[in-house]
């Protein structure tokens, strides 16, 4: 499913509430394997979260999430790890998204460099999805990249 937005206006500051969307243990498939994500319901000032790859019955990524309150809404941090929990990224960087908005079960970030933006999406009752989006023609195009079911 593609969805395109225009630019949108700035962000307003939101919270935690705003994502608690994904609290749960979700189910799915991704390049030919399962993949499974589960996310707390907040406490205090945080979110946390994985999400495993697997293909053959073997791990092929790990990601490991953090979603902090600030003063301007959520700020999503993702880690991500290769089997044998081997980082990604350098030992202290971690991808960043920025709140930009949110509905009713939807949430929109933004990485810090504005090249991608992330939608979660609560679709129904037992469906989380979770879409990338990308510049294009100065608007934003959305594909769905995990489709998850309780």
């Amino acid at each position: 499913m593609e969805v395109a937005f225009a630019q949108t206006a700035p962000a307003r500051s939101g919270s935690l509430a705003d994502v608690a969307m994904l609290e749960g243990h979700w189910l799915g498939a991704f390049n030919g394997g399962p993949i499974e994500a589960s996310w707390t319901a907040p406490a205090g000032d945080n979110i946390i979260g994985y999400i495993r790859m697997m293909k053959d019955n073997k791990a092929t990524l790990y990601e490991l999430f953090v979603f902090e309150q600030t003063d301007t809404g959520p700020v999503a941090m993702v880690k991500h790890f290769k089997p044998g929990l081997i980082g990604v990224e350098e030992k202290d960087k971690a991808d960043r998204y920025r709140f930009i908005s949110a509905g009713q079960d939807r949430a929109l970030f933004e990485r810090e460099d504005g090249n991608i933006r992330i939608i979660y999406e609560r679709r129904k009752p037992n469906q989380l999805v979770i879409q990338r989006g990308e510049l294009k023609n100065g608007q934003w195009a959305f594909n769905d990249l995990f489709v998850f079911e309780k």
